[in-house]
């Protein structure tokens, strides 16, 4: 945390958000915005400078200058091998004095560059500091060997032999000094949970009590404590300059795992791990989170009726529990709700969701917890938690309820992969009763997991740990299993032909083919309706083709998850970045990582997409990030077409959508008098045109028509655009 320029600055572990102090309002910064990372490891504002620091947890550094990012990679490139971590950071004059796993490094805030590098430790070696600070004539390093001290003016602060070890020696303990601060003059450090001050001639013990302190900073001449006790305790301590405790924070609701306090205008603001960054008066606090989610998300995702579902819980490779209680987001009209164990009590015992549905019938909320049951949420938030008399337990684990998938079939019942149970699919008929089903074949751990439906209501269900991918038509009556067909697919002609009997995703595209995402690349079977006739169906494998080179699309790669677009467009996440491919899988049309966007982590997990609007989620390493692509789904006829921007303004050189057609209609933009400036076929429900006419020329100010046709019949006037080129 940190302040100036009249704003509160405290970082998470996705993103940086700042509270402007004149009007309460919350800013949100990330790589999106700008930053070159995620994973903040410390910051500090200059106020001298008017500079906010920046350091991430790969030590790449990001200085906030009025309105430019100036990025400084150099510590983060280097390839010396050691902790480069950045812990803290003083600003003194117009340098930059880092605190580092490896010694001290001082950065010059003029030419944001390296300045110089100390490597302190005993015999010139690595050693972490904790700290740094100085007066007018000492630098002061907290390190894990003790505090060590140098005069400012020594001709070679690289020489380890200009610092002098104060610990052990005039009463300050021997071994880690956890920080340095100077108050008023005095000189303060911190070891053993005390705090101890320098007179001159000795150290003595300036503060201490039976609370252990997790961080110490200064603020307007006073000491700031967060302390936290084994048995979860914890509280703010302020002391005045002559270390008498003024203040004490105990208050249980915004405080329970504090990291840092500061002081404005006699005001503490403290940054807790779990409540935030919160405001404290004399009589009362207000608590800040930025609109977002809580946490990153790791289990599936989905969207319904314009809304954004996801839950944050997972497993490893391995299928074992990862005891993740942040529970589920949900963004609808701009607005994010976290629903989890910490905000509501009713639902404290269930961690890892993994698997989301939304009924048709209410939109209410079915959220799958690997180990905690089923989770039903109705409006207004109003919890049902099933388990035992419907689902059964894991085979071994009779205290585990794991549900591993959830889908709603064309008759608007509910499916459930039980993972591990004898009966591993279930099934909630309209009238709320459930039906159970054995499995023909044998499995490994009985691990079901995502289910997805066809264009005939089969069912498709992944078996994980190298099950391969099931098949399943309930036939006539879902009661009846007498009727009922399976398959099963595996590796192999004649067996199914997956690229790999570990499958971690499927999708149902346009053209009613599903496409099997697995440890090895992509299969895809492109005749779903002949699973169950003579003729049979097997995978094939897409050949991709990038440049002079052809290959078997992903393969070598983990296929995590598959999206399908409006225009049959697949976007597919791996641990090597996000992909665009065409609807035949045949061209590759974007590949977005962290080094040529502003993708969160590379390691994507899962996609969704929003169809109304173009939106594309990814679910990342590092947290939730979404791109606007140019595909929507097609509208049943071209009415209620949406242009954006509309009017489009001077100087505007962005695309300019048009939404809301029939799929892949055929968009002419014309003038008044019926002269064609510009034709392009929508990609599913949505157009895009850069301005420009047929020969690349910027348009003129004046009003256009959008006529759209459906495969070259009846023209129709959409829409109207305005467009002032000047």
């Amino acid at each position: 945390m940190a302040a100036g320029n009249g704003k509160v600055f405290a970082a998470t572990p996705y993103s940086l958000f700042s509270v402007t102090l004149a009007d309460n309002s919350v800013e949100r910064l990330s790589r999106v915005t700008g930053l070159s990372e995620t994973g903040i490891s410390a910051i500090c504002y200059d106020n001298a400078q008017e500079k906010l620091f920046i350091a991430y947890s790969n030590s790449n550094i990001d200085i906030l200058y009025r309105n430019d990012i100036i990025n400084l990679p150099d510590i983060k490139r280097d390839n010396i091998i050691g902790d480069k971590t950045i812990y803290s950071i003083y600003p003194l004059e117009k340098n930059y004095y880092l605190s580092t796993g490896l010694g001290v490094v001082v950065i010059d805030g003029e030419r944001y560059e390296v300045k110089d590098s100390w490597f302190i430790g005993n015999g010139g070696q690595q050693v972490k500091v904790n700290g740094f600070t100085s007066d007018a004539t000492t630098f002061y390093a907290a390190t894990e060997q003790g505090l060590k001290r140098a005069s400012r003016n020594a001709a070679n602060l690289a020489d380890h032999n200009q610092w002098e070890t104060l610990s052990g020696n005039n009463g300050l303990p021997a071994g880690d000094c956890r920080n340095v601060l100077t108050v008023q003059n005095n000189l303060i450090a911190e070891a053993e949970s005390k705090l101890w001050i320098w007179n001159g001639n000795n150290w003595t013990v300036w503060y201490q009590d039976e609370w252990p302190i997790i961080s110490t900073t200064v603020a307007e001449n006073k000491v700031l404590l967060c302390q936290l006790k084994a048995n979860g305790e914890s509280r703010v301590a302020i002391l005045s300059s002559s270390g008498v405790m003024e203040r004490a924070i105990t208050q249980v609701e915004p405080l329970s795992s504090p990291r840092r306090a500061i002081l404005l205008q006699n005001d503490p603001w403290l940054a807790d791990q779990f409540g935030g960054l919160t405001h404290f008066t004399a009589s009362s606090y207000e608590q800040y989170k930025p609109n977002s989610p809580e946490a990153t998300a790791s289990g599936e995702m989905t969207v319904y009726n314009n809304t954004f579902y996801a839950t944050a819980g997972e497993v490893n490779e391995a299928w074992n529990y990862q005891y993740n209680g942040n529970g589920i987001y949900i963004l609808k009209e701009g607005e994010w709700t976290n629903i989890n164990r910490y905000r509501y009590t009713q639902i404290d015992t269930l961690l890892d969701y993994i698997t989301i549905a939304i009924d048709p019938k209410d939109e209410s909320i079915w959220a799958g917890s690997f180990g905690g049951g089923l989770l039903h949420i109705t409006q207004p938030l109003s919890f049902s938690i099933i388990k035992a008399g419907v689902l059964s337990p894991a085979i071994g684990d009779p205290g585990s309820y794991r549900v591993s998938g959830l889908a709603f079939d064309q008759d608007k019942l509910l499916w459930l992969s039980n993972y591990g149970a004898p009966q591993p699919l279930l099934a909630k008929k309209q009238d709320g009763s459930w039906l159970r089903f054995s499995i023909p074949f044998l499995l490994p751990e009985n691990a079901l997991t995502q289910i997805i439906l066809d264009d005939d209501n089969y069912k498709w269900i992944v078996a994980a740990k190298s099950g391969g991918l099931l098949c399943y038509d309930p036939g006539g009556s879902v009661e009846n299993t007498g009727d009922d067909h399976w398959k099963k697919f595996g590796t192999g002609a004649g067996n199914g032909n997956l690229p790999a009997a570990d499958v971690l995703c499927i999708a149902k595209d346009k053209d009613g083919f599903i496409w099997v995402g697995t440890a090895n690349g992509i299969g895809v079977i492109q005749c779903p309706g002949q699973v169950f006739t003579g003729q049979g169906c097997e995978a094939v494998w897409p050949v991709v083709k990038q440049g002079n080179f052809a290959g078997y699309l992903f393969n070598g790669q983990q296929v995590r998850s598959i999206a399908v677009d409006g225009a049959n467009r697949k976007w597919v996440a791996t641990d090597n970045g996000v992909w665009l491919i065409s609807a035949t899988g045949e061209e590759v049309i974007y590949q977005f990582t962290e080094t040529n966007s502003p993708l969160l982590s590379n390691i994507v997990k899962k996609i969704t997409i929003n169809g109304q609007t173009g939106e594309v989620f990814f679910a990342t390493a590092k947290g939730i990030c979404s791109f606007r692509s140019t595909a929507t789904e097609g509208a049943a006829r071209n009415e209620n077409v949406l242009v954006f921007p509309n009017p489009v303004p001077p100087g505007y050189s962005g695309t300019i959508g048009i939404r809301g057609l029939v799929n892949n209609a055929i968009v002419k933009i014309t003038e008044l008098d019926g002269r064609l400036v510009y034709q392009t076929r929508a990609l599913g429900g949505q157009a895009v045109w850069d301005g420009k006419d047929y020969k690349g020329r910027r348009i003129s100010t004046g009003v256009y028509l959008v006529l759209v046709s459906n495969d070259g019949r009846t023209e129709n006037t959409a829409a109207k655009i305005v467009f002032i080129s000047k």
